[in-house]
């Protein structure tokens, strides 16, 4: 079985056929500084892709519907800022950003609807990254209006390898009770290499109150998706098809030396 599985994906690869092979997606940002101090470069690259981001697999990223970041309680617009970048045969996107006052940016973006064949389904991950700038630490568990997306209860950013993460799941700002919250460390190039299949993604499930927690075992970028079932259909085709909804959100950690 092992082997009519790799030959089968060393086929898809080979004709550039894109499968996800029952991987988990993850909608990702990507900053090139996510704590950016009085002595750092002020612009900041942001990578937006829609990846399997331990088995390093890209899929194809249409430019999204939204992407902005919200501050001090207003949201600015960067969807035109956003330019098509390649990695292989797949497109995802790059911005710059100026980081220009003190405090916490979140960063969000979201996709169009990616349709995936193998689960007969429309994908839809609302997207986000907290950026620490200049010292002013509050307003990274705000509420930004997505139709579902993680509230972190610990603070994103300055985490040491081995702390614990609590995030609140919501969709249309109500807390949802044991929601599924999948977790995946960013792995350029697949370069950690799992001992079996479920190392890859790790599970866990809010409570009733819609909050989970997962203590993150080694330092690098972490994301934890939350998946729901919208309350409406996608048509392809002339037929309707289920759209499953994503809060995502990306925290990095540092080993402590």
């Amino acid at each position: 079985m092992k082997k009519i599985t790799f030959y089968f994906m060393f086929l898809l690869a080979f004709l550039g056929l894109n499968y996800s092979f029952g991987w988990t997606h993850f909608g990702v940002i990507m900053p090139s500084d996510d704590i950016v101090s009085q002595k750092d470069n002020k612009k900041i690259t942001l990578q937006v892709k829609f990846i399997h981001p331990f088995e390093w697999q890209y899929m194809n990223m249409e430019k999204p519907k939204r992407f902005g970041v919200y501050i001090e309680d207003k949201s600015q617009d960067l969807l035109g800022e956003l330019k098509e970048k390649r990695y292989k045969n797949y497109s995802y996107w790059e911005a710059f950003f100026n980081i220009k006052q003190p405090g916490s940016y979140i960063f969000y973006v979201e996709p169009s609807p990616y349709w995936e064949p193998a689960e007969e389904k429309f994908i839809i991950h609302y997207t986000k990254v907290v950026v620490n700038a200049l010292g002013k630490e509050d307003g990274w568990d705000k509420e930004i209006g997505l139709k579902t997306e993680i509230v972190p209860l610990t603070r994103p950013f300055g985490l040491w390898a081995g702390n614990v993460f609590q995030g609140i799941v919501k969709v249309d700002g109500r807390p949802v009770p044991f929601a599924e919250v999948e977790v995946e460390f960013y792995n350029p190039n697949g370069r950690i290499k799992a001992p079996d299949e479920p190392f890859i993604t790790q599970v866990v499930k809010s409570d009733a109150n819609g909050v989970f927690t997962y203590a993150i075992p080694k330092a690098g970028w972490w994301g934890f998706a939350a998946i729901s079932l919208a309350d409406y259909k996608l048509k392809r085709n002339g037929k309707d098809y289920p759209v499953e909804i994503g809060a995502v959100l990306w925290v990095r950690t540092r080993e402590m030396k």
